[in-house]
């Protein structure tokens, strides 16, 4: 009972990896490592370096190791990115998924988890928001994601193929046991950024909006612990194979934090206070977006663990100095 994971030599996918391996499971990525790394996928796990919208491969892929199981993770992340840059996110988080569900159904594989996310719902009406609210982008990137949602709910009415997608909030930390974590050193996620900072990696860090209809002006985010959400994708998996009908959820903790919190939280715990620079709103973010997230705890059973800004962060720092030794040592 192989599992592919796309994207599992990247920041969530090689979390999934590990959590996959900790219990048994037989794991093979698929990544072309272009944002991920090789060295981050284990070596209990099989690597083949790839493009998830070669049909061809991924078809190979699925009758070489009898994949009956499709994590899905690979995918452009960035928000302003995708304002600067939709047809490349089109292309990649659209189009290549198309391809890859095409190839899971042509290889008879009956079940896929989606790395989907929050920014399905743009300006939420309400927080927290709920799994049925409107879903309304406010960028590509979130449109390219709602795109494969309806990809794979119609797929999965013509097809012997069941999904569970879970659409994420803000995802940060690190593997608690300092095996994994986020290694892409231009990423955009506020913990990582304001730990480089912290770590003196960058000169300072910029907030972007302090006029926000929020507490403070600053964005409101769910933040979710990578491990716990590694978890929720083990749960999703077990549900779809005892004959679990295809779900839609969200995985978040249902409280929020503003972005002058997270770094004051993050000066707390490194000691350091650090400088930030006050700019202007990016387009494409949501003032805030925080998970009502029981429909996940109801449908799964799935119980966080890692619920804890303060060890969250200590984790995000841990794994930065890790890289740090890491590129001290090459």
């Amino acid at each position: 009972m192989a599992v592919l994971v796309t994207g599992g030599a990247g920041y969530i996918g090689s979390h999934m990896v590990l959590a996959l391996l900790d219990r048994g499971e037989d794991v093979v990525v698929l990544d072309n490592l272009s944002t991920g790394f090789r060295w981050a996928v284990p070596e209990q796990a099989k690597l083949v370096v790839g493009d998830m919208g070669d049909m061809a491969l991924v078809g190979r892929t699925i009758a070489e190791h009898g994949i009956q199981a499709v994590a899905h993770f690979a995918a452009k992340i960035v928000v302003p990115e995708s304002v600067s840059d939709p047809l490349g996110y089109y292309l990649n988080n659209t189009a290549k998924s198309r391809n890859l569900i095409e190839a899971a159904v042509a290889g008879g594989v009956k079940h896929v988890i989606f790395s989907s996310t929050a920014a399905v719902y743009g300006e939420p009406r309400t927080n927290p928001v709920g799994e049925d609210e409107p879903k309304d982008p406010v960028s590509p990137y979130g449109r390219s994601k709602l795109m494969t949602e309806w990809m794979l709910a119609d797929t999965a009415r013509a097809h012997d193929l069941r999904y569970v997608a879970l659409r994420y909030f803000n995802v940060a930390g690190a593997d608690p046991a300092g095996r994994s974590g986020q290694s892409t050193p231009a990423a955009t996620h506020l913990i990582k950024v304001a730990a480089q900072t912290a770590l003196g990696q960058r000169p300072q860090m910029e907030v972007f909006g302090t006029d926000y209809p929020t507490p403070d002006g600053s964005c409101l985010r769910d933040y979710i612990q990578v491990s716990d959400l590694a978890d929720a994708h083990l749960v999703a998996l077990d549900h779809l194979r005892r004959g679990g009908e295809s779900l839609t959820l969200n995985c978040g903790y249902g409280r929020g934090y503003s972005v002058l919190e997270v770094i004051e939280v993050m000066k707390r715990v490194s000691g350091v206070d650090f400088p930030v620079k006050l700019s202007p709103r990016r387009p494409g973010d949501p003032a805030a977006i925080v998970a009502k997230a029981d429909r996940i705890r109801a449908e799964l059973g799935w119980t966080p663990k890692h619920d804890d800004l303060e060890g969250i962060i200590a984790q995000a720092l841990a794994w930065e100095r890790r890289l740090g030794e890491r590129a001290d040592a090459a």
